[in-house]
């Protein structure tokens, strides 16, 4: 015999887990024992979930995607010439548009809300609704997608329509706003811009016809022309200072110098001439005869002179005071009179180069004078050329840029830029959304099983009586020598039928109430 445990080795043997195997025909008696309980449960669960099923509103949902496109052809056609009118955030445009208060009022006619004639209070409450019940995203940049949940599925797919048709309507008309707004507004500055640059060119050729100076490039002109005439003036006096030096210099030669190299009678000059040819003479009868022609001329010729001196002589003797006079074949200095030439040529030049010395003088004080009033009109031209250019240069931008306002008006209001059409026109609905009765069948039947499973699961693990002789051995560590099995009265056993005879009508009315409801639905759709 077996010595018995001690309590501490009785509660680690109670806590062990009982086996799977020992434990089921714990569970089969317990359940049997527990039956219309269970079955209650399972009905009540299985009941109440399809009865929520039935009950939970039905939700359908439609949905259309829009696809704003840009013309291929037209685009690089007009590229720089005209700009498209439309916005990155597609799907914000469309929450501003299919949100307003104008949409919905014609989204509230269409869906049949305004038949029953809502006060303003409900108008704004059943808005509300509907912009809950709206999704509007934007899967790619250039397509939009609205997403619209209602009750009623022929409503839904109204709504969903509608708000396509309207999103298109009021994305054209706000295009064509947009563009016409653009090309006004730009048109308003071009005549504004022409205002001030007419007053401006008016006011700069004012300040000019009053100001000779005031001209374009004439501060430089003035400038170039005040460092040729220092030039000029310069080049001037260097040459006057030149010319003066020559002139001491012509001075000192013509001092040094004699006006006549020699002074001679004609009878002097005419014996000149004879001992000469007497000399021609003598050196030919060295050569040659008398009879010689050159001979012969040459003794002709100074017969000839001798008369000459003769009657030179004879004149000479009759003048009254006998004094003997200047032949005209007199000889002057020839370096004199070369020395006095070049001296008057360079006075000449000297009078030429203070002339123009002066005059240069005097233009180069005119322009220094005419430089200072440049120099003095300068900031007030600057400014007015200033106010001109700029006018000028925006009133040429704005031109050009009316001109694209004016294109993309027009391709907006022929449609042939931007344009936008349904890729996914809405659907009518015909299944609902979300969770249906399927489910909650489905989900209520799985839940009703569970249940009942699981509290007899419970009942049977934490239960702390002893069930069966071998959890018996196992937790006292003795041996069991004998067991008395339950036995049952007949009213006992009648009580037992009657409650799974019960539980068996409660699971087939369960069951019948699932198929009934079905086959109620299927011939709904059918």
């Amino acid at each position: 015999m077996k010595a018995p445990l001690r309590t501490t080795d009785a509660t680690m043997l109670n806590t062990a887990p009982t086996p799977m195997v020992e434990m089921l025909p714990t569970f089969l008696r317990e359940g049997r024992r527990y039956s219309l309980t269970l079955t209650l449960i399972f009905a009540a669960i299985a009941i109440a979930s399809l009865v929520v099923g039935m009950v939970w509103p039905k939700s359908y949902v439609a949905t259309t995607s829009i696809l704003a496109q840009s013309s291929d052809i037209i685009t690089p056609l007009l590229e720089g010439r005209a700009v498209p009118t439309g916005v990155t955030d597609r799907a914000g445009m469309a929450r501003q548009v299919i949100f307003g208060r104008k949409v919905l009022t014609d989204v509230l006619e269409t869906g049949g809300w305004m038949k029953t004639h809502p006060t303003p209070i409900e108008q704004d409450r059943i808005i509300e609704q509907i912009k809950d019940h709206t999704q509007i995203n934007s899967p790619r940049p250039e397509l939009v997608q609205i997403t619209y949940r209602d009750s009623d599925p022929q409503r839904t797919f109204e709504v969903t329509r509608r708000f396509a048709h309207l999103f298109i309507e009021e994305s054209r008309a706000a295009k064509e706003r947009e563009s016409r707004d653009a090309f006004e507004f730009i048109d308003n500055q071009v005549t504004n811009y022409h205002k001030k640059l007419t007053s401006a060119e008016a006011g700069l050729l004012k300040y000019r016809s009053e100001n000779a100076d005031a001209q374009p490039g004439s501060a430089t002109d003035a400038n170039s022309r005040i460092s040729a005439l220092r030039t000029q003036v310069e080049q001037a006096r260097t040459d006057l200072m030149e010319q003066k030096s020559r002139e001491a210099a012509l001075l000192s030669q013509l001092s040094g110098e004699s006006e006549v190299t020699a002074v001679q009678t004609r009878e002097g000059m005419y014996r000149a001439q004879l001992i000469d040819l007497q000399n021609q003479l003598d050196r030919l009868l060295l050569t040659y005869t008398d009879q010689y022609p050159d001979v012969v001329r040459t003794r002709m010729q100074m017969e000839d002179i001798k008369k000459q001196i003769k009657q030179e002589q004879e004149r000479s003797s009759r003048a009254k005071d006998g004094k003997q006079t200047l032949s005209d074949d007199a000889q002057f200095n020839p370096l004199y009179q070369t020395l006095k030439g070049q001296l008057a040529n360079l006075r000449q030049e000297m009078a030429a180069t203070r002339s123009r010395m002066s005059s240069n003088q005097n233009m180069l004080n005119d322009e220094l004078d005419r430089s200072r009033r440049i120099a003095a009109s300068e900031s007030a031209l600057a400014e007015l050329t200033r106010d001109y250019e700029v006018n000028r240069d925006i009133y040429q931008d704005l031109l050009k840029r009316r001109e694209n306002a004016r294109v993309s008006m027009v391709l907006d209001e022929e449609q042939r830029g931007l344009t936008f059409r349904i890729q996914d026109p809405a659907i009518l609905p015909l299944r609902p959304s979300g969770l249906r009765l399927v489910h909650f069948a489905l989900g209520g039947m799985l839940l009703a099983l569970a249940v009942p499973f699981g509290l007899l699961y419970a009942l049977v693990q934490f239960d702390p009586r002893i069930r069966s002789a071998r959890q018996l051995e196992r937790t006292t560590g003795l041996v069991v020598l004998a067991s008395i099995p339950t036995f049952s009265t007949a009213r006992e056993r009648m009580r037992t039928r009657l409650r799974l005879g019960f539980s068996g009508l409660l699971v087939v009315a369960v069951v019948a109430a699932y198929v009934l409801v079905y086959w109620s639905r299927v011939m709904k759709f059918s």
